[in-house]
């Protein structure tokens, strides 16, 4: 079914990353949440249910986007992707505060 150039425009191109739920969230998490390791893709796939024939697919999109760094047989997060992670984080805390402290940033700012 075709859609709007409007709902096209809205569409994720993956600046904000994968989309929920998506094979490559869930690949991306299981490698967030273990940042000082490198996995096979039968490990990965092992440990987040996402088939084997879709892993390695997967992982190349996510190589492709600067997420995840490839070297010889094995997978991690990039250093790039945890990177980008503190600073969102990071932002919004200091933004959060901010607020809590009755200042409402401008975009001057």
């Amino acid at each position: 079914m075709p859609i709007s150039k409007d709902q096209f425009e809205d569409l994720d191109d993956d600046e904000g990353g994968p989309t929920p739920g998506t094979n490559a969230a869930v690949i991306l998490e299981f490698l967030r949440e273990n940042p000082n390791k490198a996995f096979t893709q039968s490990e990965i796939a092992g440990e987040t249910d996402v088939k084997t024939g879709s892993v390695g697919p997967t992982l190349v999109r996510l190589r492709e986007r600067g997420r995840v760094d490839h070297r010889g047989k094995y997978w991690r997060v990039s250093d790039h992707d945890r990177n980008a992670d503190a600073a969102v984080r990071h932002a919004a805390a200091s933004l959060a505060d901010r607020e809590a402290e009755g200042e409402t940033p401008s975009m001057e700012e």
